[in-house]
């Protein structure tokens, strides 16, 4: 039995396990991290360089990521992937304990609640006491792991970008300002979905939004080929300037308001309808000249709101040359608009926020729980419809039926 004992205690020593330090935690860190490999190995098909006529993928390096246990804090590497994603199993989702732990300390960070109180607010929720070290600890931790996640590369194409802003109140020099968040999601060729940065801000201005798409850029940023955002001018140009070949979509919902804010009321049903019979249209040509017939027929009631219609039709049809399939989820920032309805939800929670750090460590936080949880989903788009973005299908137009506006009594 002795000899069994020493055999197994000289085997650990020599794989690097500190026998006289933390055995348990390098231990625990040893079997998750064998487990990890073994995982992706039965993913991808094959070995760390072996060559197998059942590799279904490559590994593309790896990630970083720290795992608490009862043991403390593990480092472990997560293996990336060519094609797809990967997150280990024994990795889930963070539990909604460990959720409701992270929204206190946040909160009460930025709020500048007493050690006592986060204390207290923890065990009413079932949750076991935290000390001020605690406290510091993980904020710093979320301060490293935001700009990681923040000035990551980005690796591969994303044919698709979003891009949109919502403002909070932050205290700067004894004042409450409203500044801007501005948030970028994207589809990879891949078809999943991924925030690709934030950035925090005075104002959407032109340089603003310059500054933050080159850093983008930068970053690995390539392959766009639609960029879907509101009507800011600012936003626009950088795009126009950074983004060069891509095509830009104007949001349609966004349109749409722009439109009816210059019919009366009595009016906007009316000519809410006849807008709508544009984006009827099966195909980019239809849609067109239905336009063209919905800004003739404004014309004589509406001069304003037909002009505005006929300016912006390169802008507000560009979805229109894209698979039809992606079509419902372009025309629009609307997947971007459920992400900022996310953040506000866990923003007003604070209100005021006590300077511009803690405005990037809570929304960041928020962005990378999301990016997360997308990362273990269902694709956006399919690998089929994806693959039409090279190999576009060939179209075929269609008449639009004439267009006659109904008397407004």
């Amino acid at each position: 039995m002795t000899k069994s004992n020493m055999t197994l205690l000289e085997y650990l020593g020599k794989i690097g396990v500190d026998l006289e330090g933390d055995f348990l935690r390098e231990g625990a860190q040893l079997v998750a991290q064998l487990a990890i490999e073994l995982e992706a190995e039965e993913i991808i098909g094959a070995g760390r360089y072996e060559r197998s006529p059942d590799r279904k993928n490559r590994r593309n390096g790896h990630r970083e990521r720290m795992w608490e246990t009862r043991v403390g804090e593990i480092p472990l590497r997560i293996p990336k992937l060519r094609e797809g994603s990967y997150f280990p199993s024994l990795l889930e989702p963070r539990r909604r304990t460990e959720k409701a732990l992270l929204a206190v300390v946040q909160t009460a960070y930025v709020k500048g609640v007493s050690t006592r109180k986060v204390d207290d607010l923890l065990r009413a929720l079932g949750l076991t006491g935290i000390d001020k070290s605690k406290v510091s600890r993980i904020c710093k931790e979320l301060d490293e792991l935001v700009e990681g996640f923040r000035n990551r590369p980005l690796e591969g194409s994303y044919p698709y970008l979003w891009l949109d802003a919502l403002y909070l109140k932050v205290r700067q020099n004894h004042r409450i300002v409203s500044q801007a968040m501005v948030i970028a999601i994207g589809v990879r060729e891949t078809g999943e979905r991924d925030v690709l940065g934030f950035s925090l801000g005075a104002s959407e201005e032109y340089a603003f939004w310059m500054d933050f798409l080159r850093s983008l850029v930068r970053r690995g940023l390539k392959g766009v080929e639609l960029v879907t955002s509101d009507a800011h001018e600012g936003l626009k140009a950088a795009i126009g300037e950074v983004l060069v070949g891509s095509s830009w979509q104007r949001c349609r919902v966004h349109f749409m308001r722009n439109i009816l804010a210059n019919i009366p009321k009595g009016s906007k049903a009316v000519v809410a309808a006849a807008i709508r019979t544009i984006f009827a249209q099966p195909d980019r040509e239809a849609a067109g000249q239905q336009l063209s017939e919905v800004a003739k027929a404004m014309q004589p009631r509406w001069p304003k709101a037909a002009e505005l219609v006929a300016a912006a039709e390169d802008d507000v049809l560009a979805y229109m040359n894209f698979p039809v399939e992606h079509w419902t989820r372009i025309y629009s920032t609307n997947p971007l608009e459920r992400l900022n309805k996310e953040i506000k939800r866990r923003t007003n929670v604070v209100g005021v926020f006590p300077d511009e750090a803690s405005v990037v460590r809570l929304v960041g936080s928020v962005l990378m729980e999301v990016s997360d949880e997308w990362q273990v989903g269902r694709r956006y788009f399919s690998k089929e419809s994806m693959r039409k973005l090279i190999e576009p299908e060939p179209l075929i137009s269609a008449e639009p039926a004439p267009l006659r506006l109904a008397p407004v009594h």
